[in-house]
């Protein structure tokens, strides 16, 4: 495996070589996971998925390697060392050879690699005979936007395609530069197999996800579903609710401007909007003035849901799981959100929450005023998202399901070392 993409290792300086250390990886049960994650400069959901997995499995006695690069670390370099890091990172790549060894890794578990890890640690891994497993948190395997929106409509343009019109139009943060260099790394790892070949299991985080990858190219065989999880054990006090609530980003994607233009429609509308957002703060606060609380630590708006009687979910592009909505349930909070995508699969129509036709004003003011004349209704079906929330979305189901999926990975990889011989 090594000098692909002029990459090359010392394996005296490696220590013993893949046959040995697989042999006595496959002598044991689970014990070792590699976490390798691409930190964001602007924390978010995905972010906190990670930290979360990590604790889940540092509870059940798994040791668990962390390997992080963060994209604070893209300012110190030069553009040319980006442009070949996004691509193939030699360092990432080492680095994990490395750990795989020294630590004897069961398992590597990818989150994100964009910009600095790169799909390397992907060859890096299979080098070492070790199973990878990739949660595709969102959509830029298929799309250099990951969220296939442009122009504020859905867009599957690049879906299963080179996405050159990724590239002409500047979907990679409105730059035809970055976008060139997202798609070129598409382009070479499709051609090079990495993602058919490398990669010995794919996450998705729910069935509409898992059709999307696999109308995009991804082998069916290797995507899993395991939806994400959050700890809140507590069972919600049965007390009094009372008005709507938003949590999220103030951007156009989330569907403020939706939630906004509703307003106008409702005699009271209220809202709680809990989040921030630059671009669209003034049109926020003109909607719904004092109603917006900016942002609040996670303990803070867990007591919102607690006491509001529905959450918004406005979205307007392919939302892969928003994490917000589970914590929602945890919360017996009914979920009001647009029929698109993956949410119709995460809210029951009449038993979790209401769905509205994505990007209208009036059919979303609609649910929201029969959701505010109807609060035993939306109390039942509170009760029936807090069900849900037990059923699927707990610790412990989630822990089941994740060793699940890493020990078929696990066994999958002598089977594919035995067919490519």
């Amino acid at each position: 495996m090594t000098g692909v993409l002029g990459e090359g290792l010392n394996a005296a300086a490696l220590g013993p070589g893949p046959a040995a250390s697989a042999a006595a990886r496959g002598s044991r049960p689970l014990q070792r996971v590699l976490l390798v994650h691409n930190g964001y400069r602007v924390r978010g959901g995905e972010d906190s998925v990670v930290e979360s997995e990590v604790e889940l499995l540092r509870q059940h006695g798994h040791e668990v390697v962390e390997y992080r690069r963060h994209n604070d670390e893209v300012g110190s370099g030069s553009k040319l060392g980006l442009l070949r890091d996004t691509i193939w990172s030699p360092r990432s790549h080492a680095d994990v050879r490395r750990l795989i060894r020294e630590k004897q890794i069961d398992i590597v578990h990818v989150h994100n690699t964009m910009p600095l890890v790169s799909p390397s640690v992907y060859w890096a891994a299979d080098a070492e005979d070790v199973a990878v497993v990739q949660t595709l948190h969102n959509f830029r395997l298929l799309c250099p936007q990951a969220i296939f929106l442009r122009e504020e409509r859905i867009c599957e343009d690049c879906l299963g395609r080179v996405p050159w019109r990724g590239v002409a139009r500047r979907c990679y943060r409105d730059s035809a530069a970055q976008s060139a260099v997202l798609a070129g790394m598409l382009v070479t790892h499709r051609a090079l197999g990495t993602y058919a070949h490398r990669v010995t299991r794919y996450i998705a985080l729910n069935e509409f996800c898992r059709n999307k990858f696999i109308e995009g190219g991804l082998p069916p065989e290797r995507i899993v579903v395991k939806p994400n999880f959050v700890d809140l054990p507590g069972v919600p006090a049965d007390g009094p609710r009372s008005g709507g609530l938003y949590v999220g980003r103030f951007s156009n994607e989330k569907g403020v401007q939706v939630l906004c233009e509703a307003s106008r429609h409702l005699q009271d509308p209220d809202i709680t909007l809990v989040g921030a957002g630059a671009d669209l703060e003034g049109e926020v606060r003109a909607a719904f003035g004092s109603r917006v609380a900016g942002f609040k630590p996670l303990p803070e708006i867990l007591a919102m849901m607690q006491t509001a009687s529905f959450l918004v979910v406005p979205s307007i592009c392919y939302e892969s799981f928003p994490r917000t909505i589970v914590e929602a349930y945890a919360c017996g909070l009914p979920v009001i959100a647009s029929r698109l995508g993956s949410l119709p699969e995460l809210v029951a129509e009449g038993e979790t929450g209401l769905l509205f036709d994505a990007g209208s004003a009036t059919d979303l003011a609609a649910k929201i005023v029969w959701a505010q004349a109807h609060p035993e209704e939306m109390r039942r079906m509170g009760r029936r998202a807090r069900d849900a929330y037990e059923r699927h979305y707990t610790p412990e189901r989630n822990y089941g399901r994740l060793l699940d999926i890493y020990a078929e990975a696990r066994r999958a990889v002598p089977q594919r070392l035995v067919q490519a011989a």
